[in-house]
């Protein structure tokens, strides 16, 4: 991406992943901003009287892979495809730079709050749900459904920085450069000029973050990676909910 974030970035107070610690919000109010990803130097400016960023190894930015499963009928993603508040999505979340691997699981209820809860894993990818040895109790106590019917079915990576306003009250994540790959059809399609923004809050407070996307006329719309990235990659599936919106979306970036 040939865009001067760097200087800006550098500029920012730096906050360790040691100290955000404590700001995780694991059970939280999320609020999702797409956004075309030329403007993000002007993003970041806006942001970095009131934010910190996070480094890790000295990185201002951090790369990230994810493996999603479902069933093979892929019912997490109909879940949300057929609109129900109650759903669930599990995931291998790898922090590159770092070396660390997470076997996530995120619930989301119908009040809008989204509960994740992880357990540390050696692997990065899968091929196959029972290579997870040590870690199928977790899922036997907290999956939906039963191991025998889940599969990877879904990689991808991306970019990301991670802010925190001064205040430790909301956290922002902006993920670009993102490419899926789908494990069941093998198609691969990476939409270049897309940025995904984040907010996380224990709450709907005040946030100085809502000011500057307002401001830059950046709307507020629900994105989730595994279904937007299922739909790019697997044309037989049932997607007419989505459709609509990544046509929305095309228009944004462009």
């Amino acid at each position: 991406m040939n865009i001067p974030i760097n200087d800006i970035l550098e500029q920012m107070k730096p906050i360790t992943l040691e100290e955000m610690k404590h700001i995780r919000l694991m059970d939280r109010v999320d609020s999702k901003f797409v956004a075309p990803v030329s403007i993000l130097p002007q993003l970041l400016e806006l942001l970095r009287p009131d934010f910190k960023i996070q480094i890790i190894e000295d990185k201002l930015f951090a790369a990230y892979t994810t493996q999603y499963m479902d069933t093979p009928e892929l019912d997490f993603f109909l879940m949300h495809q057929n609109g129900k508040l109650n759903r669930q999505k599990i995931r291998i979340r790898s922090y590159v730079d770092s070396n660390l691997s997470f076997l996530e699981i995120k619930n989301k209820n119908n009040k809008g709050r989204t509960q994740k809860i992880r357990v540390p894993v050696a692997q990065t990818h899968i091929e196959r749900v029972d290579e997870l040895a040590e870690e199928q109790d977790f899922l036997h106590t907290h999956a939906l459904f039963e191991l025998k019917n889940l599969e990877p079915v879904l990689s991808n990576t991306f970019n990301r920085i991670t802010l925190v306003n001064n205040n430790a009250t909301e956290r922002i994540t902006i993920d670009w450069n993102l490419t899926f790959q789908n494990l069941l059809t093998g198609k691969e399609e990476s939409p270049e000029k897309l940025m995904v923004l984040e907010l996380k809050q224990d709450g709907r407070t005040a946030s100085k973050f809502r000011e500057i996307v307002n401001h830059l006329h950046i709307k507020q719309s629900s994105f989730s990676k595994y279904c937007m990235g299922t739909v790019l990659t697997n044309p037989d599936i049932k997607q007419n909910r989505f459709k609509a919106k990544w046509s929305i979306i095309n228009k944004i970036t462009q």
